[in-house]
């Protein structure tokens, strides 16, 4: 399930585009200023952003000024009433990938976001490099160095999941979310037991811990502090 975040201070409007997009399949979280859609893009990494451009405190090119320094590749769609063709190219010279114009059409906005997508996924690496950890989406083998890692099915998704947002705090939920999906029912304490094992592969070689505990947070992958 892809992950949508919409950043945008009118209350009715996020109404709209969560229950539209939850029924397209989407997983939607909502911010309603460009505060709250920062922390929330920090601690819960999404695959695209829906981002009002006329919000009180951070306005929208503030906010997408800082998710391009966080990731240059996160997909952003400006939603905004300010329609004029100087706006529309503003919003793109500063890093928008797409511009739509309020009011809107629901099903023209919703193939916007999944054309948006899949043009990500086109463009996205196969292989996904940390360090001396590679990961191949193509071929679904791991190697630190020279050394080829195997892993179950579960271990390969959790260490994709990590891989996607390496020095980002991942939390048990988001983890759940992403790797089990969000209905699973299970205990929550599978993520520490599928973290373990897949901690004890990765330095079967006696190689540098890459996936560490932040105690009350979540997990995180990066190297170790000298």
């Amino acid at each position: 399930m892809q992950h949508i975040l919409v950043i945008d201070d009118d209350a009715a409007m996020t109404k709209v585009l969560k229950r539209g997009l939850s029924y397209e399949g989407f997983a939607v979280e909502t911010a309603a200023s460009g505060a709250e859609g920062l922390t929330i893009a920090r601690d819960h990494p999404s695959d695209l952003v829906i981002l009002d451009v006329m919000m009180p405190g951070l306005d929208g090119y503030e906010v997408l000024h800082r998710l391009r320094a966080a990731d240059e590749q996160l997909p952003v769609l400006m939603l905004t009433a300010k329609d004029a063709p100087d706006d529309q190219v503003q919003g793109l010279e500063a890093g928008a990938d797409d511009y739509v114009i309020k009011p809107f059409t629901f099903e023209v906005l919703a193939a916007r976001v999944r054309a948006l997508l899949r043009r990500r996924q086109v463009e996205h690496m196969p292989v996904l490099r940390f360090a001396d950890l590679t990961l191949d989406t193509g071929s679904h083998t791991v190697s630190r160095g020279r050394r080829a890692v195997t892993l179950t099915s579960l271990e390969f998704k959790l260490l994709h999941a990590f891989l996607q947002h390496p020095r980002h705090v991942l939390s048990k939920e988001v983890l759940l979310d992403r790797v089990w999906g969000y209905d699973f029912g299970g205990n929550g304490n599978v993520v520490e037991v599928y973290v373990m094992q897949l901690r004890q592969k990765l330095e079967a070689g006696s190689e540098p811990r890459l996936l560490h505990t932040i105690r009350g947070v979540g997990y995180v992958l990066r190297e170790e502090e000298s």
